[in-house]
């Protein structure tokens, strides 16, 4: 079974940075797309970033330009660097395998005006 587990959540004011990770037990890690979604309090999740086994990104516009996803496949590790942080990226934040739908239970990340 895969599991995923993110850290590196918390409070920061509005224009900070965060970064997020997300470490997953599964096996030939370097195949496989990656990506982390949000949810804001009351509203759905939504898509944030991704990048595929190829390294080729992509982001959400709401984030793109402020957000960078990476991952290190000799650590079987995704990142979120999250820079100009604005209170409307308060949420949780989940990492996503997309090929076994899996997900990880969620980090949260404060944004104070």
């Amino acid at each position: 079974q895969v599991r995923l587990v993110e850290s590196g959540g918390g409070l920061v004011q509005a224009g900070g940075s965060l970064r997020l990770s997300c470490v997953a037990s599964v096996k030939r890690f370097s195949s496989y797309a990656l990506a982390w979604y949000r949810q804001a309090p009351g509203k759905q999740r939504t898509w944030v970033a991704s990048v595929g086994s190829g390294g080729v990104k992509d982001y959400a516009s709401s984030v793109n330009g402020r957000f960078t996803i990476s991952r290190d496949n000799d650590k079987n590790t995704l990142y979120l660097q999250l820079n100009n942080l604005k209170p409307e990226d308060t949420g949780l934040y989940y990492c996503n395998l997309p090929r076994d739908d899996a997900w990880g239970r969620g980090i949260q990340v404060t944004v104070s005006p």
